[in-house]
């Protein structure tokens, strides 16, 4: 066994990042591991957003300070393509539309640079075989994943998110993962814009391909409702750009029922 396999699958310690030179996150601490469901609260503005997208690898996003750690092995030294190809995988609050680009193209993109090492040019049919890709294996996985997540299959061929309603992107956001299998998943408030029926079905099918990947999420939100569906087991309060408490699913609870407010009057001091 190798010497990380030991190690967390998430380690975020110290991070300080600044956004177009102001300071977000101060001295964030986080450990997550794999199989766990983690949730990052915290009101509009307190950096939620800002740690997704570091640990991600966004360019404006610049480290100034600490580390991030995935498997044992330090984050910062890899370009955000590589953080996605080793299994990080980031779903957007608000999913940008990419016309032109079949949605069906996308995903094969994404899963061969995930699974098969790169990308298969159509014109091309030798390519792709010495990496084990198949199309019609591709194609059989996708249609099974749009049909567990009760996707209508006719969006396989239209552009990505071009057109499609709040509730289609953030499905769009889960058949991407479904397809990639993450080993850390990040969702960034992934339940804004959902009716109820839309937040079931999106809520219910992340936690099924969580528990069934052994993956590791990672919950950004200031709402408690996504948590009906997928439940954490662990939960952290970020304010004014630092972590100032970590407990259990019960904190969710606290905060759902007593607000913020209160959690900062409690919290900050103590932090």
């Amino acid at each position: 066994m190798s010497a990380n396999a030991k190690a967390p699958l998430l380690q975020v310690i110290d991070l300080h990042v600044t956004v177009a030179e102001k300071p977000v996150l101060k001295g964030v601490n986080l450990t997550l591991n794999a199989g766990e469901v983690h949730v990052v609260l915290g009101q509009n503005g307190t950096g939620k957003s800002t740690l997704a997208y570091a640990i991600a690898g966004h360019p404006n996003y610049k480290i100034t300070q600490g580390k991030v750690l995935f498997e044992g092995e330090d984050l910062l030294d890899m370009e955000a393509d590589e953080r996605a190809r080793r299994g990080i995988f980031l779903a957007f609050q608000h999913p940008i539309a990419v016309p032109g680009v079949s949605v069906a193209n996308f995903l094969r993109a994404a899963y061969q640079a995930r699974f098969h090492g790169g990308v298969v040019k159509a014109t091309d049919k030798s390519a792709g075989k010495d990496s084990g890709f198949s199309v019609m294996e591709f194609q059989k996985k996708l249609v099974a994943a749009m049909k567990e997540l009760k996707m209508d299959p006719a969006l396989a061929m239209r552009y990505l998110n071009d057109g499609f309603s709040g509730g289609e992107k953030k499905q769009m956001e889960i058949l991407q993962l479904a397809m990639l299998q993450p080993k850390l998943a990040m969702l960034d408030e992934t339940d804004s814009g959902l009716d109820v029926d839309k937040l079931a079905t999106v809520g219910t099918s992340a936690a099924a391909l969580a528990a069934k990947h052994n993956m590791g999420i990672l919950i950004i939100t200031h709402y408690k409702r996504m948590l009906n569906y997928v439940k954490p087991s662990n939960a952290h309060l970020l304010m004014d750009g630092k972590v100032v408490v970590s407990a259990g699913p019960e904190l969710a609870d606290e905060i759902d029922e007593k607000g913020y407010e209160h959690a900062r009057k409690k919290y900050m001091a103590a932090s």
